[in-house]
């Protein structure tokens, strides 16, 4: 479906924000924002926990946002959490909790994730141009480095330090002097010395930074003619005068300068040692600010799967070739599991399962690139921790379930609620994958398959079953597998 409003949720580590905007022309113009200084990292315990008072703020905050959102269909909202529910360990705890506030799920994104669609929303609020650009992104607990050209980022990095964390960590209560600042600074470049080799090796033309940090300075160092001949954005020099400035003052409270506001003031120092680091690492003299972030990225990405050009179905593709995923077998697997499944959901399958088991089909022997032996474990592991562009952590962790289940024993899925439609996709990508053992086009009979009482029937030719023991085997062995686990599959076979 096109959607004519779509709507972002930014879980950020200082701020939550909210952004719909509406469509059209395959553009997105803002109808509504809004944003809550929620602080999430400052409640992060040192044991990485997510304190009460902070869940509360969030959950509040939330609440808010689940009122503007009310009456929006599912599938125009994408919400997504980043870098302090990527670490807060009682992350699951927290999260049924939050998406009740909001009323619709919430997707903690990795790292690069957070980096690809932070490049996207930047990318499209900056004139076209053919040259590539390094975007900067210092978060709440997070700094996000790309470099891109158009809308295609194409060298991505997301580093553990940011605006609040920093702040707490290096400035507690507020105060700066000069040993603190050059502490924060050289924490944060030995960060940045990471990366930066591949980065400059790599190159760009314009550095751009984007969200509240960069907009900060920016707007600091311009209203106050800080940058050298009035340049815009900003500049080496005017960031060394800020900083000097700010330990002549001893706070960020105490500078009297415009632009400063009230509410990025108590993260300000954090975000002020970060940035002069990222210049001096990456040898920057100069600027600008991009106003679209992560929220605009989310929201042409939703944009880009209504036009069926979701970036999963890339990620996928390009695991296939990078894993080196034999095509046709893959191609004849697909088939078959999506057969089952329509004929299991009476003709109109769920078209979330549709995806999840396609994807699954292509991906399910990734892991005998590593070793045949297990190979279905291998490719669990690769798809839980591997960067998968476009998938969020929760959709990385089914996709890997569906491919660990896909051979072996059923115990392991245990866990998985009866009713979840995952059991219905494991059966189908597994009965496809017992049909087409021999690896090779010999087309199937007629066959069909249908739910029982407590499980499946499968109904195949009794000529067909006696000319490939083979198979019959396996599928003999399936019935066993099912059994285990209480569940029932049935092999018929008629005249």
């Amino acid at each position: 479906m096109i959607y004519e409003t779509v709507a972002a949720v930014d879980l950020g580590s200082n701020s939550f924000r909210l952004q719909v905007g509406r469509v059209v022309d395959d553009q997105i113009y803002p109808l509504d924002a809004l944003k809550e200084p929620v602080r999430l990292a400052s409640g992060l315990t040192p044991d990485k926990l997510l304190d009460v008072e902070a869940q509360e703020r969030a959950l509040a905050a939330l609440r808010r946002f689940g009122e503007r959102l009310r009456g929006l269909d599912g599938a125009a909202v994408r919400a997504v959490a980043t870098n302090t529910l990527r670490v807060a360990k009682n992350v699951s705890s927290f999260l049924p909790q939050a998406e009740k506030a909001l009323g619709f799920p919430i997707e903690v994104i990795a790292g690069r994730e957070e980096a690809r669609l932070i490049y996207l929303g930047a990318s499209h609020s900056l004139p076209t141009a053919g040259h590539k650009r390094l975007v900067v992104d210092i978060g709440g607990g997070s700094t996000e480095f790309i470099i891109g050209k158009r809308h295609d980022p194409q060298l991505m990095e997301s580093l553990y330090m940011g605006c609040v964390s920093f702040t707490m960590r290096y400035f507690p209560g507020g105060k700066v002097d000069k040993r603190r600042l050059r502490e924060a600074q050289v924490a944060a470049a030995k960060e940045i010395e990471l990366i930066a080799h591949d980065y400059q090796r790599f190159g760009w033309k314009e550095a751009v930074g984007s969200s509240g940090s960069a907009r900060a300075i920016a707007d600091i160092l311009e209203m106050n003619d800080m940058n050298p001949g009035g340049e815009s954005g900003i500049t080496r020099v005017g960031l060394e005068r800020l900083c000097s400035l700010m330990v002549k003052a001893g706070s960020a409270d105490a500078l009297e300068l415009r632009g400063v506001k009230g509410d990025r003031l108590p993260v300000l120092p954090g975000g002020i040692a970060i940035m002069a680091a990222v210049f001096e690492e990456l040898d920057i003299e100069r600027m600008t600010y991009a106003d679209g972030a992560l929220r605009l990225g989310v929201l042409y990405d939703l944009l880009g799967r209504f036009h069926h050009h979701d970036m999963r179905d890339s990620t996928v593709k390009s695991f296939r070739k990078r894993y080196q995923v034999e095509r046709d077998q893959v191609e004849r697997v697909e088939a078959t599991a999506l057969s089952a499944l329509t004929q299991l959901s009476g003709g109109t399958p769920d078209e979330n399962d549709l995806q999840y088991l396609s994807w699954a089909c292509r991906l399910h022997e990734i892991g005998i690139s590593v070793a045949h032996n297990a190979y279905h474990k291998h490719g669990a592991y690769i798809l839980t921790y591997a960067d998968m562009p476009g998938f969020s952590k929760k959709e990385q962790a089914r996709l890997a379930m569906l491919v660990l289940g896909h051979r072996g024993k059923l115990e392991k899925l245990g866990a998985v609620p009866a009713e979840d439609s995952i059991w219905r996709l494991v059966f189908c990508l597994r009965l496809a994958v017992s049909l087409h053992r021999t690896r090779d086009d010999r087309a199937l009979p007629a066959w069909r398959v249908s739910t029982t009482e407590r499980g499946y029937l499968l109904e195949l030719p009794d000529a067909w079953l006696a000319g490939n023991p083979w198979t019959a085997a396996a599928l003999s062995e399936e019935t066993v597998v099912w059994k285990q686990i209480g569940r029932e599959f049935l092999v018929r076979a008629r005249k």
